[in-house]
């Protein structure tokens, strides 16, 4: 059963109303703009300094991962996750997971989509001016 552990991402907002902007993934690093509602030309970015594997889903499949016993832990309009138990990080490369240990699975969750990582490294979150 997946386990859900809410993180506070430094601001507050209704993540049924965002949706990924942009992304920009390297071997070594990965940033994420999200939009933040009421928030005109600003974005909240997430980034990992270290490997990382990432997942991009949108709803429709989302709603079809859905396993048979409850999602523990989940918030309603609640943004960012530590998630334990997920088939996500179970299913991926033991070897890439030996290498780049202890690996834990983030979980960003909007109101079109999701952003499933896995990495060493935890996120780090800042609001960015996205006017230029």
């Amino acid at each position: 059963m997946p386990r859900y552990f809410p993180i506070d991402a430094g601001v507050r907002f209704d993540c049924d109303q965002s949706d990924l902007l942009a992304i920009k993934w390297t071997p070594d690093s990965l940033s994420a703009d999200f939009a933040l509602p009421d928030a005109e030309n600003h974005a909240l970015r997430v980034r990992f300094n270290g490997a990382t594997i990432v997942r991009l889903l949108d709803e429709m499949p989302l709603s079809t991962e859905q396993q048979p016993t409850k999602n523990e832990g989940l918030v309603p309009r609640h943004f960012a996750y530590r998630v334990e138990g997920s088939n996500f990080a179970e299913t991926q490369s033991d070897a890439w997971k030996e290498v780049h240990r202890p690996v834990r699975h983030y979980e960003f969750i909007t109101g079109w989509g999701c952003m499933d990582v896995l990495s060493k490294a935890e996120p780090s979150f800042e609001v960015v001016d996205t006017s230029h």
